[in-house]
């Protein structure tokens, strides 16, 4: 994983009783086999090709977050941030990570912005100095949200077409 990847799954992200940020980060990337036998599952398409995607941590429900490597880049945090929820619920998040970071620092985890964006949420302070430190300038969450789907307006179309 990227450092500053690593670093920021490291903070806490504060449930706090279903306002907060559902989140559960992991340490190492799901593995290819693991990511592609899902990506095959969740779209009931045994050809489902999941090769565009990393997937770095989940909801408390199995949504899965990931890098979606669509960029022409080999850099991995300049790739869009996207969900994919176990209930089919499907997003583009971010444009890339230091936009992904803004997302968190104003409380929303990747569920929250795909289900309930509108919400009031809770700030996340650590979450916010990490943004501060590692991402300029700030944004809000709805900047954040609206940037990557006017950027990737098809993805969640994209992604219907191989489900089965």
């Amino acid at each position: 994983m990227p450092e500053l990847l690593s670093q920021v799954n490291q903070l806490p992200y504060d449930y706090a009783d279903g306002d907060g940020i559902d989140f559960e980060p992991y340490d190492v990337f799901l593995s290819v086999d693991e990511t592609s036998h899902w990506f095959r599952a969740w779209t009931g398409n045994s050809d489902a090709d999941a090769s565009k995607f990393r997937v770095f941590g989940q909801d408390g429900t199995g949504g899965y977050v990931a890098f979606w490597t669509v960029r022409n880049t080999s850099d991995l945090l300049a790739q869009p941030i996207v969900f994919m929820g176990s209930e089919g619920e499907t997003a583009v998040l971010a444009r890339n990570f230091y936009d992904y970071l803004w997302l968190l620092a104003d409380g929303m985890g990747p569920c929250e912005a795909t289900s309930f964006p509108e919400s009031a949420r809770v700030p996340q302070p650590e979450l916010e100095r990490f943004a501060l430190k590692n991402s300029v300038p700030a944004r809000k969450a709805a900047e954040v949200l609206r940037d990557a789907r006017t950027e990737f307006p098809s993805f969640v179309q994209d992604v219907e077409a191989k489900c089965r």
